[in-house]
């Protein structure tokens, strides 16, 4: 893949934590393999639309190297993309 080419991935994760109210939104390719975490306050994301799918650049992916957490996030992403459209706000 060149540095120009964007994946397709699907929400697979999303959670808060902490005093701050940040928000994790994790998506993953749907093989599970490779993913991208953000995070946002969640004053910041009140004001931006979270789709069930994101085409992300290929070169800010990180790969997946726990199998379990891989299988979940295949599983998941497959799930999204059977419910709903890549640009559907969930």
């Amino acid at each position: 893949m060149t540095a120009d080419e964007t994946v397709r991935c699907w929400l697979v994760e999303r959670s808060s934590y902490g005093d701050e109210r940040m928000v994790t939104l994790v998506y993953a390719t749907p093989d599970g393999e490779r993913f991208l975490q953000q995070q946002f306050s969640t004053n910041l994301l009140m004001k931006k639309r979270v789709t069930a799918a994101i085409d992300a650049d290929a070169d800010r992916l990180e790969t997946l190297d726990d199998d379990e957490t891989r299988e979940r996030y295949a599983t998941e992403a497959s799930r999204m993309a059977e419910q709903h459209d890549p640009d559907e706000e969930v």
